[in-house]
């Protein structure tokens, strides 16, 4: 599958990887972080900032928020592109850069897949909210209230099934924006286009992307499990939460930083890595046709 590039980037060719890619895509996103660790850092929380401030609004602040989440991952593989290229500073105001103009088509494609994640988020939110009768929204007072009992709600079975079906369609809608944003904004795909491509090169590449979320998920739980021995050990069982804030910004800020090398493997476009812009040279996939 040959997809049309800029005309000042090489071509991309859709990628077959091995599985343990997905591992390697996780290790880049540390070493991308420690690398700009300030500027990712700050380059997240302007965000949450912004998101907390939207959230408050009545009805329509939530789905905003989902909305703008295209613009955050774009906006992470646009600054490691540049720190890898050029050793450019990653600073909030990617975000502006993103929206202006220039072309306006590019931009207007862009805002169509914010448009679309922002709806289809929030139809899979009020779908699942049916299922489990509201008890999800339950579960998160349980959790922060004292004195809660989330073990004995989680027990109910509408809960159990909610969650399954919340989990399989944010997964299924994940793929086809994995890469979107960076197809319309390096390939100057269409919006629907670029979804497509997506889904393919997902797919595609299911199982580097299956050990990627494992070994996130393994990572976030050994911490997790870290924390809670050492501050056990010390007798301060209550000052665990004081090492989950750092450790997952950290963690969220490595996640976005490593959404570029997972773009640039599936596309064969790392012309950082290789110099010529085709695929890594450490690395020997499979070009496809799709």
């Amino acid at each position: 599958m040959t997809i049309p590039p800029l005309a000042t980037t090489p071509p991309l060719q859709l990628q077959s990887l091995p599985p343990r890619r997905g591992a390697a895509w996780v290790q880049r996103g540390f070493q991308q972080f420690l690398r700009r660790p300030m500027g990712y850092t700050l380059l997240f929380l302007s965000f949450l900032f912004v998101a907390l401030f939207v959230m408050s609004l009545p009805w329509v602040g939530q789905v905003l928020v989902m909305m703008a989440l295209p613009l955050l991952s774009l906006a992470f593989m646009v600054a490691t592109r540049g720190v890898l290229l050029g050793g450019k500073a990653v600073h909030p105001g990617l975000y502006a850069e993103l929206l202006r103009p220039r072309p306006k088509a590019r931009q207007r494609e862009l805002l169509k897949l914010c448009f679309v994640y922002g709806v289809a988020t929030a139809l899979i939110a009020g779908l699942s909210d049916w299922v489990d009768g509201g008890r999800f929204e339950q579960l998160h007072i349980e959790m922060v209230t004292e004195g809660g009992e989330p073990a004995a709600l989680l027990r109910d079975a509408r809960l159990q099934f909610g969650l399954v079906l919340r989990l399989g369609l944010t997964t299924l809608l994940a793929l086809p924006f994995w890469h979107a944003p960076a197809l319309v904004w390096w390939a100057q795909q269409s919006a629907a286009q670029s979804l497509f491509s997506s889904w393919v090169a997902c797919w595609r590449n299911r199982g580097a992307l299956l050990v990627y979320g494992l070994t996130w998920a393994a990572l976030a739980m050994g911490f997790a499990l870290l924390a809670s021995t050492v501050f056990a050990l010390l007798g301060a069982r209550e000052l665990t939460g004081v090492a989950a804030l750092p450790g997952g910004l950290m963690f969220s800020c490595a996640f976005y930083a490593s959404l570029y090398a997972t773009f640039s493997d599936s596309f064969g476009w790392s012309e950082e890595l290789a110099g010529d812009g085709g695929a890594p040279k450490d690395q020997a996939p499979t070009n496809g046709e799709a």
